[in-house]
């Protein structure tokens, strides 16, 4: 943060003023009085000119150009900005499974292969990312899915504990702020796929104390929670009796319900039941991609406002342009059935290979960054600007994203093009940070009131 110091030389002059006045050096002061209430009684306090200079014309000097660039990145020093999905832990969980080990170096120091390190986070202004902890599907039928989340918190833990001047886990709003003042990016922890409490809602309060502050309710595949937009199975109809349970808990202890990656169904079947403002933390508007559900329709996102929530919009290519989702649908398609056949993973080194010669021979069009602005443009124009912010979805969406925003050093490229666009400071300010926090103080505040309420279980 940069500290602005003002200069006091006018004191000097109004000293130096006085003095002269006090010795009387002429009969009329030769410094003009600085207020009619300063001039002499007998002088008007603008006496006219001895000899009047006749008028000229005066040309406006014109108005120095904004460096909307150099604006852009000061916006990004001074406002908080909070991203909704990073999925950096994934990315732990990948070199451990590799290596045995987990190297944090990397995102300490930078160099890393990854979209985030603490390097470019303050280079792009970055200061609270929600790490994703990503739970993935199969662990639904597998079992572990707990024990999975938990894993990753302790890695994020010990990125901490790694890099105490640079990082600090953040439980609460206040906890952000106090981390921006003092110069760390705060690590806020948000689970991806509501199956990590194995069906019971009592888990809910292991995972708030352990300081999580957002579910995603599920992912891929319909859990024991809700249906998932990408499924087809559409098990529950929208959310189960365990779900609407979940709901209820969460609210009470102050998680965030993250609707990103949830099936419509189970959207508006959460609008009737929550007490608080829901945040979607890494999708866009559908309107662009009509057939793509992931994404919020118009009137999901009028629900979402009635409701006081946040979209935080992806920047993956495939979220933003409706060519780059079918190439990366097919792309995923090919990668998934390369996976099954040959039983690999991410991370492993034929995958890998395979990813990397896919690549090379299929066309994938990556979106420009003015194409994420225009997600933005189209919440503010439907629903206000009191209900969007930024959800990268960085380290989630492999070679997706964009053309000018590429890492977490870019925000002020995309805040620059907002500039372009004619949003306010306030308006940027709401969309770097303002919306979110607006939301979970509305959780924490909930939370306390109802903090006597029982614990909602299983029945």
């Amino acid at each position: 943060m940069k500290t602005t110091r003002f200069c006091t030389f006018a004191v000097s002059v109004a000293m130096t003023i006085t003095t002269i006045i006090a010795l009387g050096a002429c009969t009329k002061s030769t410094v003009e009085p600085t207020s009619p209430d300063q001039a002499d009684p007998g002088t008007p306090a603008n006496p006219p000119a001895a000899n009047p200079t006749p008028a000229q014309d005066v040309q406006p000097t014109a108005a120095k150009p904004v460096d909307l660039g150099a604006k852009a990145t000061e916006l990004a020093r001074r406002f908080i900005i909070v991203d909704g999905h990073i999925d950096q832990p994934m990315r732990f969980a990948m070199s451990k499974r590799l290596t045995g080990a987990v190297d944090y170096g990397p995102v300490i120091n930078g160099g890393g292969e990854g979209d985030f390190d603490y390097p470019r986070a303050v280079a792009g202004g970055l200061d609270a990312p929600f790490m994703s902890l990503y739970v993935p599907a199969k662990y639904q039928e597998a079992g572990g899915a707990k024990n999975v989340a938990d894993e990753l918190i302790d890695m994020v833990e010990a990125l901490v504990t790694s890099a105490p001047d640079k990082f600090a886990i953040a439980r609460s709003v206040a906890d952000v702020r106090k981390n921006f003042s003092s110069g760390k990016v705060s690590l806020p922890l948000g689970i991806e796929n509501g199956a990590a409490i194995e069906g019971d809602p009592a888990n809910l309060k292991h995972f708030y104390d352990r300081g999580v502050r957002y579910i995603t309710l599920t992912h891929s595949e319909d859990n024991e929670i809700c249906d998932s937009s990408y499924a087809t199975t559409r098990k529950w109809k929208g959310l189960s009796p365990i779900g609407k349970q979940v709901v209820a808990e969460m609210n009470r202890l102050g998680i965030m319900i993250d609707v990103s990656h949830i099936s419509d169904d189970s959207f508006y079947q959460i609008m009737e039941l929550t007490k608080v403002p829901v945040i979607a933390s890494h999708s866009s508007a559908r309107h662009f991609l009509p057939d793509f559900e992931r994404n919020m329709s118009d009137d999901m996102l009028k629900k979402l406002a009635k409701n006081g929530g946040v979209i935080m919009i992806n920047f993956g290519s495939i979220f933003i342009n409706e060519k780059s989702r079918a190439q990366g649908q097919a792309r995923w398609a090919a990668m998934r059935e390369f996976r099954d056949k040959h039983n690999v993973q991410y991370g492993d080194a034929k995958y890998a290979a395979f990813v990397e010669e896919y690549n090379k021979t299929h066309e994938f069009t990556f979106a420009d960054i003015s194409e994420v602005a225009d997600h933005i443009d189209h919440v503010v124009k439907l629903v206000g600007v009191d209900h969007v912010g930024f959800g990268s979805d960085f380290d989630g969406v492999g070679d997706t994203l964009p053309t000018g925003l590429k890492d977490v050093s870019m925000y002020p490229n995309l805040i620059r093009i907002l500039l372009e666009r004619g949003y306010s400071e306030a308006d940027i300010e709401k969309i770097c940070s303002g919306n979110v926090l607006r939301v979970w103080q509305a959780a924490e505040d909930y939370a306390a009131k109802n903090a006597s309420q029982p614990a909602t279980s299983v029945q």
